[in-house]
């Protein structure tokens, strides 16, 4: 062999060994994929059936997710009866196990709540039993606190699978229900917040012609944009209500939901980031986003808490949380929703139920304001002031309003250069129900180069109520000096 032959040899050998490297990589690649999506192609588990990966559970857009549900018993499942008999205490009762039911405080004469934790959470203490309680002062109810702190506190992605199990598990506790005391689907509500709305959305999927379900802040990744088999639906129940609080759009980080989701969809605060809420909402890249949840240990926040904060505190303050039917939120402080129609505005929370208007059509988006600090609640008026005394100054003006306990809340309705000659108008969302509301005053302060002596007062102040449309008249005497109140009298 020469010596050309022997290169030619050399490198073909090279090229074939190369080659050959390739492509046992490449096999390698093949089968780490493969094993990797047959080992979790299906489990099964006695009672709640078998779970695959297929799509629309993965491989679909917005929900490139892989693995399986954990079983049951890997999650520790449990549900905690509380009613008016057993107080401050629980009796756990279990589906499985169904004599735990019949000797239990259950009644099937009752209506029956289930409450379900998200990601990270619990429902053995905190705010699934403050609702329990709660919800058991103003109703003679079964509450049931469904736990599922095993299969919450993984990474994100196992708790996002985990789900399929839980509502598999509520849909059997319901069946037995239904089995035991023939009881009637017409009975139940369903709440669940942040992972634990979409394991309601899964119940719902799997026993259709429950009453109720309420969606509290409904995670956002791995379920916004996908088919609505995988996550909550208006189909899954007669009514599904839902209330966003931290639906970020990208670059903002949101654990919730945006798009609409239920039949009446309620925006807080434009249902992105809530006032009182000091945690910063950062911005970044889509991929950085997908990378923290892949390996999140923890979801939650203020803003994403706020949605069961505002559920609770409607319980006692319902009116107070009145949503107005308008397409954005900018439409809504624009005030082109304003005030509600001749059908009313749906409270947003607990009583949302009670508005006619709520199975008309599905995706119906209602926005309202609220306070910063408990109880949230707020009541919007649209606010006309009318001025007398010096023709022109600088300085602000301000509305106080009192209540019948003691409370006192101030809102500046303009500043600036302020003129007899404008009617200044501003919408409020003031934290003093009408109701209950004791006075009225009249506020200004001047401006640092403004005369000592100048003197300003409200000649009239008309304010439209946002619930009914219904408006209420006072008047101002004379005129006052900056720093003092002048008092509103009806006129």
């Amino acid at each position: 062999m020469n010596t050309l032959e022997s290169e030619i040899s050399r490198k073909s050998f090279i090229h074939g060994s190369a080659t050959q490297r390739l492509k046992v990589v490449g096999m390698w690649i093949i089968a780490f994929y493969l094993l990797g999506t047959v080992a979790g192609k299906e489990v099964c588990y006695p009672r709640l059936g078998c779970f695959t990966d297929d799509p629309p559970w993965s491989g679909v857009p917005g929900r490139l997710l892989t693995g399986l549900p954990d079983s049951p018993e890997h999650m520790n499942i449990s549900f905690s009866l509380y009613t008016r008999e057993t107080g401050n205490n629980s009796q756990v009762i279990s589906a499985i196990n169904s004599s735990t039911i019949q000797n239990s405080h259950f009644s099937s004469h009752r209506k029956t709540s289930f409450i379900i934790h998200g990601f990270g959470s619990t429902g053995k203490k905190g705010w699934v039993v403050e609702m329990c309680l709660l919800l058991l002062e103003v109703e003679n109810i079964n509450c049931i606190a469904v736990d599922w702190k095993a299969g919450a506190k993984g990474t994100y992605i196992s708790a996002v699978n985990n789900i399929r199990v839980i509502g598999a598990e509520v849909a059997y506790f319901i069946k037995t229900l239904q089995k035991i005391f023939r009881y009637c689907l017409c009975k139940i509500h369903l709440i669940g917040h942040s992972l634990g709305a979409h394991a309601a959305g899964e119940a719902g999927r799997r026993i259709q012609g429950i009453r109720r379900m309420t969606g509290l802040d409904p995670a956002g990744p791995y379920f916004e944009g996908t088919p609505p088999e995988v996550r909550l639906d208006p189909s899954d129940a007669n009514f599904v209500d839902v209330i966003h609080t931290n639906a970020a759009h990208f670059p903002a980080i949101g654990f919730g939901m945006y798009s609409t989701t239920g039949h009446l969809d309620f925006y807080p605060n434009g249902g992105t980031v809530m006032p009182g809420c000091t945690d910063l909402i950062p911005e970044m890249k889509q991929s950085d986003f997908e990378v923290i949840i892949a390996d999140a240990t923890m979801i939650g926040g203020c803003h994403h808490s706020r949605s069961h904060e505002f559920y609770f505190a409607s319980i006692l303050h319902p009116t107070g949380y009145l949503g107005y039917h308008c397409e954005t939120y900018k439409s809504f402080e624009s005030g082109d929703c304003f005030p509600c129609s001749q059908d009313g505005c749906p409270m947003m929370g607990h009583y949302a139920d009670r508005f006619p208007a709520k199975l008309e059509r599905v995706n119906q988006k209602y926005f309202l304001n609220t306070a910063a600090d408990p109880p949230f609640a707020t009541w919007r008026q649209k606010v006309f002031i009318k001025l007398s005394g010096v023709k022109k100054m600088r300085g602000d003006i301000n509305l106080v309003f009192h209540d019948t306990e003691g409370n006192t809340k101030e809102y500046e309705i303009a500043s600036g250069v302020l003129s007899q000659d404008q009617v200044y108008t501003k919408y409020l969302d003031v934290e003093i129900n009408p109701k209950n509301t004791k006075k009225i005053e009249f506020l200004w302060n001047k401006a640092i180069f403004n005369l000592l002596w100048a003197r300003l007062g409200a000649e009239t102040v008309n304010i439209i109520h946002g619930e009914d449309g219904h408006r209420s008249t006072f008047c101002g005497r004379g005129t006052v000096t900056y720093g003092v109140p002048q008092l509103l009298t009806p006129c």
